[in-house]
């Protein structure tokens, strides 16, 4: 059954969205003020239809036979993406990815903000990320979720961690899961949101479009 969202919009519209984001953002960079349903589909490799129903999920921000204005267009995503409070997120595995990952969502990443660190391994507990964060012992992380509240956990930890960890994460009210650990959270608590990162399939299927493009 396919998620759908409060206003109906579809889980594939949502996830095209920071796409059009981005490609909007290269164009105001570039001067550009104005751009039709038909550029933007060229670039999203879709149709124009697609482009304007997309768009019209969420109001329709363009005019026929002029176009979308590139500012108001990028200000109306940004209203959809982002919010004036940054969503609070903790981080469970400080191995390669977690580390990688903790200087992503300290640097770059918007609208976020990661506010702890955790982890089992007595090697890691104790350590200073370059984030500026210590890594505080995993068996801490019910105390801390109750008292600060995060939005997000972002897993990077093995299957088995993961799932021993869930009844925690989701008892503390932890709503939305950036999730590295291949345990689909949402199979077994459907009132969370989780964003599933497998990063052995996207590596498959882009072995697949190489060996039969």
């Amino acid at each position: 059954m396919a998620e759908h969202f409060p206003n109906k919009v579809s889980l594939p519209v949502i996830k095209r969205l920071p796409k059009y984001y981005r490609y909007l953002q290269d164009m105001r960079s570039g001067g550009v003020a104005k751009v039709s349903s038909s550029e933007l589909a060229r670039m999203m490799g879709a149709t124009a239809s697609q482009v304007r129903q997309d768009l019209n999920c969420f109001g329709g921000f363009g005019q026929q036979g002029i176009g979308y204005q590139v500012d108001v267009l990028l200000a109306e995503l940004e209203r959809l993406l982002f919010s004036e409070s940054d969503l609070r997120a903790v981080l469970i595995g400080t191995g390669p990815l977690g580390r990688a990952i903790s200087r992503y969502l300290s640097a770059e990443a918007r609208g976020y903000k990661l506010i702890a660190a955790f982890d089992k391994s007595p090697e890691q507990i104790g350590q200073t990320l370059r984030c500026g964060l210590t890594v505080q012992d995993v068996g801490q992380l019910a105390d801390f979720c109750r008292e600060h509240y995060p939005d997000v956990a972002v897993l990077c930890i093995p299957r088995e961690g993961a799932q021993e960890l869930a009844p925690t994460l989701v008892g503390a009210g932890v709503k939305g899961y950036w999730n590295f650990s291949h345990y689909d959270l949402s199979v077994a608590y459907d009132d969370v949101t989780v964003e599933n990162v497998h990063l052995g399939d996207s590596l498959m299927s882009l072995g697949y479009r190489v060996r039969n493009q």
